[in-house]
């Protein structure tokens, strides 16, 4: 069971955990929508260090406004960034 569904609006948890993390800081805090939910991964973090990777993770598609994520962006307002973050990075906005 997922915790988000297509439509749903999220913040990007703002963090800096040692050790490796796949969420970039630019995106950290920004609001995006739910667009496409992959499935269960096992945790990257976890991977990272010869780890498990339990429990797994559901991994997300997350659609940006280009212009709410980079503040002097110049292109269309139609542009989007989509980006695949991992359950436990998100919290609903």
């Amino acid at each position: 069971m997922t915790k988000f569904k297509p439509g749903d609006r999220v913040r990007i948890r703002v963090g800096s955990p040692p050790g490796h993390f796949r969420t970039p800081a630019y995106i950290q805090g920004k609001v995006g929508i739910i667009k496409t939910i992959h499935g269960l991964f096992g945790n990257p973090e976890s991977l990272a260090y010869g780890g498990d990777g339990l429990p797994k993770q559901v991994l997300y598609q997350v659609c940006f406004d280009q212009t709410q994520v980079w503040e002097k962006y110049k292109g269309s307002s139609k542009d989007k960034l989509l980006i695949d973050i991992y359950e436990h990075w998100l919290e609903p906005a």
